[in-house]
């Protein structure tokens, strides 16, 4: 089976088809065993055309700073937000039919890494009975308090909220 690497993750074939489509540096004639290295490129948003969608889909958003400064750690602000992490987060509300508050997005504040809050990967969310039911009752227990989902986005309980990462927009 061929993999590819996308930015560090390595992604088994029928996971990263989704990833390559319309990506031209892919290549289909590379030797079997062979990585390919592959830039994907995300699509950011602003604040507004984040909330414009978040608010579209009935998923409210919160900040103990009562803000949406990116560079105030106590707002929660999607400046430069993925697509595909407020598709995510859509996707999640749709399925679930539960009530969705968002309390972490883009801020600093948060740990660093590439698929990080910072890069758009992270949300954080309240956490609600139906949400924690859904999401343990449906998503692969991974160990510690982390689920997976199907698509392959994490969901970890920390405390007092959940935080999700979006490798992708879960089937949107």
């Amino acid at each position: 089976m061929r993999k590819l690497i996308v930015k560090g993750l390595v992604l088994a074939a029928s996971a990263a088809t989704a990833l390559l489509v319309g990506t031209a540096s892919a290549q289909a004639s590379a030797p079997a065993g062979e990585h390919d290295s592959v830039e994907v490129m995300v699509t950011k948003l602003s604040h507004s055309d984040a909330t414009s969608r978040l608010r579209s889909s009935g998923i409210t958003w919160s900040s103990s700073g009562n803000c949406s400064d990116r560079n105030v750690p106590t707002c929660t602000s999607f400046e430069q937000v993925n697509l595909a992490t407020i598709q995510g987060i859509q996707t999640l509300r749709s399925a679930t039919g539960c009530a969705i508050n968002v309390t972490g997005g883009t801020e600093t504040g948060h740990a660093e890494g590439t698929y990080s809050h910072w890069n758009g990967y992270k949300l954080d969310t309240s956490l609600s009975s139906c949400l924690n039911g859904y999401i343990e009752g449906t998503f692969t227990y991974i160990g510690g308090s982390k689920w997976q989902s199907g698509s392959g986005n994490v969901y970890y309980k920390e405390g007092n909220h959940w935080d999700i990462t979006y490798y992708n927009c879960g089937g949107c």
